[in-house]
């Protein structure tokens, strides 16, 4: 493994872990929303270049677009409330 590969795998697991902290204490819900998706975006991402097509495919289909759409939905239809969530 060269630098360029050890780079690019560190900011990827970086960005995913971070995107992660910000999804769990972010207290609007649909930035923890978008903040789920860009995570699971980058865990896409990182899959796709450790050569694992298929769980980089089925980790971009159903955690960034599946579930973020029906997190998204669910809200709406919950009240839509873009408020700060009751501590």
């Amino acid at each position: 493994m060269n630098d360029a590969d050890f780079f690019i795998l560190s900011a990827l697991g970086l960005a995913t872990i971070i995107m992660a902290v910000i999804a769990i204490v972010q207290k609007n819900l649909i930035r923890a929303i978008a903040a789920y998706a860009i995570c699971s975006l980058c865990l896409a991402m990182l899959f796709f270049y450790l050569a694992s097509p298929f769980a980089g495919a089925l980790e971009l289909t159903v955690g960034a677009g599946l579930v973020s759409v029906l997190f998204l939905v669910a809200l709406i239809l919950g009240g839509g409330e873009e408020g700060e969530v009751p501590a």
